[in-house]
């Protein structure tokens, strides 16, 4: 079998100008970087978004991984793949990829096998600059306010909490002393978990990015009132940086679907959504719009309905839950060296995980769920059966999927499935409302969502929790956690009992529009693992990326 990047560098891709006639665009509404990728021109964006939305809204999320990852975004792109041979007109909306997991354990986010966007080698790598020009726009708050405190501090600054980022794992940063007339101490978010990255897909146009910018807080003066970037006149500039990475870019998947991939904050830290500019635009180009939520559903999907969803007015008509054998026999206690061994004991524990995230999609969020089973070769028959039979006894559909083998081909079971279910008639709800405190919020989805017995807060936080009482109402909660557990421990895998969410610390975003509650030990600057993948990733004499995957 021939790895990712061999089976992108042999496809033959179509001009994105034809990909853009897919989608009713034309050469003049694209800003085009090269035959193969384009933005969407910003005329094209406001012509487009005072149409109404046509398409139906499919929200693809999973269970909770192992290391490697469960195929959530090659699956989000089979099942566009399969859903336009079945005859729809579907596209799908991606995020960028970071280069953190580019170079360190994850590797790429651009799909895996014959499901994969491309050109894959840019859109892993620096692709349009959106994510330089996000760090860039970051940085320069930041300078501006060291420089405002270094020219006199007229604000009179009394702490700062505005932190610096870059889009590469680099634990070394993330403690630094700045040394000004006074030192202070602070550090460095990777740049997809930065409020800026977050302000960016969430804001609906131009304008609104502005006020976001604006509203952000950098500190808090020697009175204990709150200081704002546009306090600093900070926002007109951030956008300017900001204004030609805002417009979505299209790419094309192998079989040559359309794809706008667009945005991307992690979503353990962040919330692990494509930019809402992009599937607003794409739910006006197509019949049904494929979009991703990172991470299992209780990371990516539960933020993409609270956060996402609560500010935009947007509701998925359906969701697919990821599945792979592997993931389940991980949560029911298998390590990963023996993944591939059949075990049908630790499988029927793992299936758990799985009816959790149904269950709670279902009964807390009101939306339709069909399970997609992404298949590996190793999979045995027996394994599939009992995921079959554990899915069947909740009154789910299961499809098992072949699309990373296959292409669109793998995934027609899904495809039909999904429409038919997307005709339905669904209610979808958020999980908590407005106007509860930030305490209730947190603990309304550590007990429903996670399963967890209660929420503590470490002493900084419960100060932080007097600080932002004011600022924080109204704001939705961003649950900064780890992806391997529905606790905040990662040891605790499948449907841990008895836990405790500890909140470690608490930021507020007030320009994202939601707080972050930092719990257990996750990090906003990863580390890289042992052996990085950047050590397989290499260039030949004529110039091809090898290595990527």
């Amino acid at each position: 079998m021939l790895s990712d990047i061999e089976i992108a560098q042999a496809a033959t891709l179509k001009p994105i100008v034809d990909i853009a006639g897919k989608i009713g665009l034309s050469a003049g509404d694209l800003h085009t970087y090269g035959p193969h990728m384009a933005k969407l021109n910003q005329a094209t964006i406001n012509r487009l978004h005072v149409q109404p939305a046509k398409a139906k809204l499919i929200l693809v999320t999973a269970i909770n991984p192992t290391p490697a990852g469960e195929g959530k975004t090659t699956t989000t792109i089979g099942l566009t793949d399969a859903l336009n041979r079945a005859g729809y007109h579907a596209m799908a909306c991606l995020r960028e990829p970071s280069l953190g997991p580019v170079f360190g354990m994850k590797g790429g986010a651009t799909g895996g096998g014959y499901a994969q966007v491309v050109p894959m080698e840019n859109i892993n790598l620096h692709f349009t600059g959106d994510f330089h020009a996000i760090s860039a726009a970051n940085n320069l708050l930041a300078a501006l306010i060291d420089n405002h405190i270094y020219h006199g501090n007229a604000l009179q600054f009394d702490t700062v909490s505005w932190r610096r980022c870059m889009d590469m794992n680099d634990r070394a940063l993330r403690r630094v002393t700045i040394n000004q007339p006074t030192s202070y101490d602070t550090g460095f978010d990777i740049t997809v978990a930065s409020e800026v990255m977050a302000i960016f897909c969430l804001a609906t146009d131009l304008e609104d990015l502005t006020r976001r910018l604006g509203r952000i807080q950098v500190g808090v003066s020697v009175q204990g009132q709150p200081i704002l970037a546009s306090d600093l006149q900070a926002e007109g500039a951030m956008t300017a940086l900001l204004k030609d990475a805002f417009q979505p870019n299209l790419v094309q998947t192998l079989e040559g679907s359309p794809a706008l991939v667009h945005g991307g904050p992690f979503a353990n830290i962040a919330h692990g959504c494509n930019s809402l500019v992009a599937t607003q635009t794409a739910l006006r180009l197509a019949d049904y719009v494929v979009t991703e939520a990172g991470f299992g559903a209780d990371l990516g999907a539960e933020k993409f309905m609270d956060i996402k969803c609560r500010q935009s007015g947007l509701r998925p008509d359906v969701a697919v839950i990821v599945a792979t054998v592997r993931a389940l026999k991980y949560n029911g206690g298998v390590e990963v060296a023996d993944l591939n061994t059949e075990n049908l004991a630790a499988l029927a524990i793992g299936v758990a995980n799985l009816k959790k995230h149904v269950g709670n999609l279902r009964q807390h969020f009101g939306l339709p769920v069909v399970v997609a089973l992404n298949h590996f070769t190793a999979d045995t028959e027996a394994e599939v059966a009992l995921v079959q039979a554990a899915v069947a006894s909740l009154g789910a559909s299961l499809h098992v999927c072949r699309h990373w083998a296959q292409g669109g081909e793998g995934a027609l079971s899904l495809a039909q499935a999904v429409a038919t279910q997307a005709q339905q008639s669904a209610k979808p709800t958020l999980l908590y409302a407005d106007d509860l405190p930030l305490t209730e919020k947190l603990n309304t989805l550590a007990k429903n969502i996670y399963g967890a017995s209660a929420v503590t807060f470490s002493e900084r936080a419960q100060q932080q929790l007097v600080n932002m009482a004011e600022a924080s109402l109204g704001l939705p909660v961003c649950v900064a956690k780890t992806q391997y557990s529905l606790s905040c421990d990662a040891s605790l895998r499948n449907v841990p009992e008895h836990h405790v969410l500890h909140v470690r610390e608490l930021r507020l975003s007030r320009g994202a529009g939601f707080v972050v509650a930092i719990c257990g030990d996750i990090m906003t600057m990863p580390g890289l693992p042992k052996q990085p993948a950047s050590g397989r990733i290499c260039v030949d004499a004529s110039g091809k990326i090898k290595g990527l995957s």
